[in-house]
């Protein structure tokens, strides 16, 4: 079975390559020959994984699923949120991570959550299956791997950040694990 994940980002792809059953090939962008942005301009994650996925779907007419990912910090008001990977820069996520930590500084209350939405066009229906991971900012990076936000994202129950964990255990609690994880037992039933 094929299905096209709506991503140019090449870690995820990796994250998610070692969630999905063997049984489901996954197909890129690239793969499929769209090489083009895919606009993000909803107000919430959730509509963004939504639009991802649709406007894939509506051009190529192929099985697919989109993700959108954000961090909310409570002392921010749930910034940067939605606007997660653009939030100092356009995807450059060391830049977006300093300026998390900037606005963060002599802040007491550092909790945080990560959220993913993934959307799933699938044999004509859409399925939404989300994760969330709680923890807290951290008052400087930490660790090398991972990519955006990881540095200072703490998980609950960890004293370490998600860029000092093996891949393999950051794959078992993240965010996008849970909902791909989620999306991969649905898949299994579909099989």
């Amino acid at each position: 079975m094929e299905l096209v994940f709506v991503t140019n980002n090449k870690h995820k792809l990796e994250e998610v390559q070692k969630i999905i059953p063997s049984e489901i090939k996954l197909l890129t962008l690239k793969d499929i020959g769209f090489s083009g942005e895919i606009p993000e301009t909803k107000p919430t994650i959730k509509e963004n994984s939504f639009d991802k996925a649709k406007y894939i779907y509506d051009r190529y007419h192929l099985d697919c699923f989109a993700d959108d990912t954000g961090l909310e910090v409570e002392a921010l008001d749930g910034a940067p949120g939605v606007n997660s990977a653009r939030f100092a820069s356009d995807h450059d996520f060391e830049k977006n991570m300093y300026k998390v930590l900037e606005l963060m500084e002599g802040e007491t209350n550092r909790r945080a959550r990560f959220v993913t939405v993934i959307t799933l066009f699938w044999q004509g229906k859409v399925y939404f299956f989300e994760g969330i991971v709680n923890g807290v900012i951290t008052n400087e990076p930490r660790g090398s791997h991972g990519f955006g936000y990881d540095p200072i994202f703490q998980p609950d129950g960890f004293d370490e950040t998600f860029a000092q964990m093996p891949i393999t255990v950051k794959n078992q609690i993240s965010h996008r694990a849970i909902a791909v994880r989620r999306l991969a037992e649905f898949l299994a039933t579909q099989v």
